[in-house]
């Protein structure tokens, strides 16, 4: 994914959203607005790919609008609100805590939220200068690590992580938007950040090519203890040469996520799945994330599926929990 690919998405997302402010109103056409994460990150990328699928596809009946996200905590309260039909992403985890009403989530009505089809898994990123004397996750103790974007849930993960390996009172975490981060690193100002996205990320190529970078592996021992305290999470390895100047593969975590409905009808459901697997294979070709995704996998998102693709997934033969029925 390259900078300019992430700028093409910009551009693609602002004429969804001219297009469905101005397209004349017809009986048949759908508005759908689609949210999922900041313009540099791989995740917007990746929404911006489904709007185009499904404008082509449907031939103009369904209009979708790209919006731009801080990301999956902004995403789940929105979709306690919104009254229009809204496709969004996540990590499952979050609506567990939506629907325990816990902070954030102290407003709104989530029950509504149902399951579409599993999004590729969030890796975690922990980038450090490669100049630095940090070469390990427990070398970052002493230092000042911007711990994802203010109130994300990559800020929260990270806290997470850091409270399990018992770093909390031994890193400084200023609060600092994620889009600063990479200058905050080669201007100094800070030894290292951590971003959450499917891998390759926009934002840490752009960095790896104008700053020489490390991305910080976990131990085992490290690995276990984070998936004994959260066990949605799991191993992830990021291959050597993913990013410029990383040539060793590193030993990280990943979250599995979701892309999630509220308000949308069973037929405009049923078109929106059929249609991302069917094309999960084009979608591929241009990003390479989608690869990994599987049928099976839309079992650990949590949600109640649509009623409108639950045929459709028993259908292809993937078991169904009860309580996600």
């Amino acid at each position: 994914m390259t900078r300019s690919l992430a700028v093409s998405a910009v551009a693609i997302a602002a004429a969804f959203g001219a297009t469905a402010l101005t397209a004349p109103s017809a009986e048949a056409q759908t508005r759908l607005t689609l949210k999922s994460a900041s313009s540099t990150s791989s995740y917007y990328a990746m929404t911006v790919q489904l709007g185009e699928m499904l404008r082509s596809a449907s031939d103009g009946d369904i209009l979708p609008t790209v919006e731009e996200s801080q990301g999956s905590v902004q995403n789940v309260t929105e979709a306690g609100r919104r009254p229009g039909a809204f496709f969004f992403t996540t990590p499952p985890n979050l609506l567990l805590d939506a629907w325990a009403g816990e902070e954030p989530f102290t407003s709104g009505d989530y029950d509504g939220i149902r399951t579409l089809f599993p999004m590729p898994f969030i890796t975690i990123h922990f980038v450090v200068r490669a100049d630095s004397d940090i070469h390990s996750v427990a070398d970052l103790e002493g230092s000042t690590f911007i711990a994802g974007g203010t109130g994300t849930f990559c800020a929260g993960q990270t806290a997470a992580i850091f409270d399990v390996l018992g770093l909390t009172d031994s890193i400084d975490t200023p609060e600092m938007e994620l889009s600063g981060a990479p200058n905050a690193l080669r201007n100094q100002q800070a030894d290292g950040y951590a971003t959450c996205s499917s891998h390759p990320t926009p934002q840490v190529q752009e960095l790896a090519s104008t700053l020489d970078i490390r991305i910080l592996s976990f131990s085992d021992e490290e690995r276990a203890a984070i998936i004994e305290e959260n066990p949605a999470a799991g191993e992830l390895t990021i291959a050597g040469g993913t990013y410029a100047g990383v040539d060793e593969d590193v030993a990280t975590m990943g979250v599995p996520v979701g892309g999630y409905g509220t308000n949308i009808d069973d037929e405009t459901a049923l078109f929106l799945v059929e249609q991302f697997w069917e094309q999960r294979e084009d979608l591929a070709e241009e990003n390479p994330w989608w690869a990994g995704v599987a049928p099976e996998l839309v079992t650990q998102l949590q949600a109640p599926i649509h009623p409108g693709v639950l045929a459709f997934y028993e259908e292809q033969g993937v078991d169904i929990p009860d309580s996600m029925k």
